[in-house]
């Protein structure tokens, strides 16, 4: 079970749930593993079967023989009784699993070793091996909370360094004021190099911005007028002026702290079954020391020889690298998914995830940008229609306007200033420049100036109509100089992310309430072939259905708006945008940014999570089915049995390299 897991409504009824490190943080085992360590090598140097394994004789002093006894017991009750305590939660709960196997382990190894050192029974005492094992122990969950709690701990450290203050502009200039006093429409000025405080709209000024510690994209993001703010991110070089659209719990970085806060406290299935495994293991561990016990016995065994075996198995039995094997894995890509602006609300969904056949998009918001904006241009020479048309449109606040003048910054145009500009009530524009008097506007300005379309406009044109885009014309002295199509932009990176997307084998779709004409022209740009067109939003999850009834697996990616209905039907739903919009609570996975190539990034997470899942589980498992038969002395009759002090070796072994194992996942590269 996640250590961070907490009851539901369900397991308050039932108590068939627990959490095993409840009331636990990483700092108690941070501590308690370095004073362990500290006491550990002396215990290690001291013992008697560490000298004879490695061939060397300590120093001795009074009283030295009796320095891993000491300090075992030391580490027993310092480092080991969080586990015992644990154990009891379990056995109360009736759900034995990896904390009853470590207790075991460890009460097992005090109890025979103290029995040997009060001399009551002959034999090698196994204080080393309690005080590594509890050592190990402690390093292996300081490490599984300390990974699982990290994305939270960086988000809780940007909040921190949340500026207390804010200039507020106002109308005799600024005025420094508490962050907290801050209400929605209040104008704040965002100086070069300042953290943002609270989420807002800029409506002065041009600089760029870091969001890295919300998206995960470190290049910075230009901002200029109407582009949105997020709380916590920092600006860079130029200043802002910015209204405040959204405060305290309201903001982008508190809504993405608590989606962090949900992914800690999600259940994974494999961790649930590993856990199941681990009480399997909890009761064959028992059953197999009852064995050994009962057949050395009818073999007419020693009583001291006999018990020695049971020890074996009953240490060498509890699986500690499996305890590990899961755990560290969810947790280490939970915390790396957030570092690449990824956030697993549910690790079950990251667990799917890499076997969907699927990928259904949303298309506006989504793959587009849900902004106007120049798809196309129709004339001899473009760059100067642009030149002409960005001229007229500089200062209209008209979406296709701006759609027209953010093309030409686009492509780095220097504007010429234009004179006796008119707007033409809903036909569009007109303006001097030079002089020559321009018109810029749609098909009845086109009528009203009698103007004709030659053939390739007029293709253009009824192309554009199919295509359910926009078309805007320049006009002068009766002839067409060419036109724009205006229509929903599709975002660079949603090219890329399909490519990758069908490159690894996966079906990638659309779906839309817009005319299938614009569906259609969005999926050609795109090389999808399957799009579904004006459906409504409460019918996508309609089309969800359709695609799954074939048994396929369906992601849907969605903005999270209206897509409630689809992201829950899907066998994975993928909200996108989180930056903006973070109030998500349909989504297993959910993306800070709007970027789509987040969706092949964490379906390349997924597929490295569970390569790492399957190689701890094997390397765990495969030990125990070897070393508890050779530790029972299956092996005896061709004069091999695995002593304890060995099997303990190389268990401890064993948890290391699965904890390191799945250290391995951080390096590994999300962008195919």
């Amino acid at each position: 079970m996640d250590h961070h897991e907490h009851h539901n409504h369900e397991d308050h009824s039932n108590h068939n749930s627990h959490d095993k490190h409840a009331g636990h943080n990483p700092d108690m085992f941070k501590q308690k593993f370095w004073l362990s360590l500290l006491l550990t090598l002396p215990v290690l140097y001291f013992s008697q079967t560490i000298q004879d394994l490695l061939g060397y004789n300590a120093i001795s002093f009074t009283l030295s023989e009796y320095i891993p006894a000491i300090f075992g017991v030391i580490i027993f009750f310092y480092g080991g009784l969080i586990f015992l305590k644990s154990a009891k939660t379990e056995i109360a709960n009736r759900q034995p699993g990896m904390m009853t196997l470590i207790s075991l382990a460890i009460s097992v190894a005090f109890t025979y070793s103290s029995l040997i050192s009060l001399n009551f029974i002959d034999g090698m005492d196994f204080w080393w091996e309690l005080a590594s094992l509890v050592t190990i122990m402690l390093l292996g969950h300081w490490l599984e909370m300390a990974s699982v709690m990290n994305a939270q701990g960086a988000l809780d450290e940007l909040a921190k360094l949340l500026p207390d203050e804010a200039e507020l502009v106002t109308k005799s200039g600024t005025k420094t004021v508490a962050v907290s006093e801050l209400k929605i429409e209040d104008k704040v000025l965002i100086r070069p190099g300042s953290q943002i405080p609270v989420d807002g709209v800029v409506i002065k000024g041009e600089s760029k911005v870091n969001e890295s510690m919300l998206t995960g994209e470190s290049k910075p993001v230009d901002k200029s007028k109407d582009s949105e703010l997020a709380a916590g991110t920092v600006n860079k070089n130029g200043s802002l002026t910015m209204k405040v659209t959204k405060t305290g719990d309201d903001t982008a970085l508190a809504g993405i702290m608590k989606l962090v806060s949900e992914a800690q406290n999600s259940k994974s299935k494999t961790q649930i079954l590993a856990d199941r495994a681990a009480a399997y293991l909890f009761y064959i561990a028992l059953i197999a020391a009852f064995v050994t016990a009962i057949g050395w016995s009818i073999v007419g065994e020693s009583g001291g020889y006999t018990l020695e075996r049971v020890v074996a198995v009953l240490i060498i039995a509890c699986p500690h690298a499996l305890g590990l094997a899961i755990p560290l894995v969810t947790a280490i890509s939970t915390s790396k998914a957030a570092g690449a602006g990824v956030i697993v609300r549910e690790r079950s969904a990251l667990e799917l995830v890499r076997n969907v056949d699927v990928i259904l998009f949303d298309k506006t918001g989504t793959l587009t940008t849900a902004e106007q904006g120049v798809v196309d241009m129709v004339a001899d020479d473009k760059k100067e229609l642009l030149t002409i048309a960005a001229c007229i449109e500089n200062d209209s606040e008209h979406p296709i306007a701006k759609a027209i003048v953010s093309k030409a910054r686009d492509m780095k145009i220097k504007l010429k200033s234009a004179s006796n500009f008119s707007a033409l009530e809903g036909r569009g524009a007109k303006a001097r420049i030079g002089k020559t008097t321009y018109y810029v506007g749609g098909p009845r300005l086109l009528k009203e100036q009698k103007a004709k379309l030659n053939n390739e406009l007029q293709k253009a044109t009824e192309q554009a109509h199919d295509n359910g885009q926009t078309v805007v014309y320049v006009i002068t002295k009766k002839e067409v100089l060419g036109a724009f199509m205006i229509a929903d932009t599709i975002r660079e990176e949603s090219v890329s992310a399909v490519k990758t997307l069908q490159k690894a084998g996966k079906k990638v779709a659309i779906v839309t309430g817009d005319s299938k004409g614009v569906a259609s022209w969005v999926a050609d740009q795109l090389g999808i072939n399957d799009y579904h067109a004006e459906v409504l939003p409460e019918n996508k999850s309609v089309v969800v259905k359709k695609l799954q009834k074939d048994g396929s697996t369906v992601a849907f990616v969605g903005d999270g708006v209206n897509d409630a209905p689809a992201l829950t039907q899907a066998d994975v739903g993928i909200a996108i945008g989180a930056g903006t919009d973070v109030a998500i609570e349909s989504a297993g996975i959910v993306l800070a940014s709007s970027d789509p190539q987040g969706v092949p990034r964490i379906i390349n997470l997924s597929k490295a999570t569970y390569r790492k899942m399957q190689q701890n589980l094997i390397w765990a498992t495969g030990y125990n089915v070897i070393a508890i038969p050779l530790a029972a002395g299956a092996l005896a009759g061709v004069g091999f049995v695995l002593s304890p002090a060995i099997g303990a070796v190389f268990m401890s072994l064993s948890t290391i390299i699965v904890a390191l194992n799945a250290q391995l996942l951080r390096r590994e590269k999300l962008d195919s």
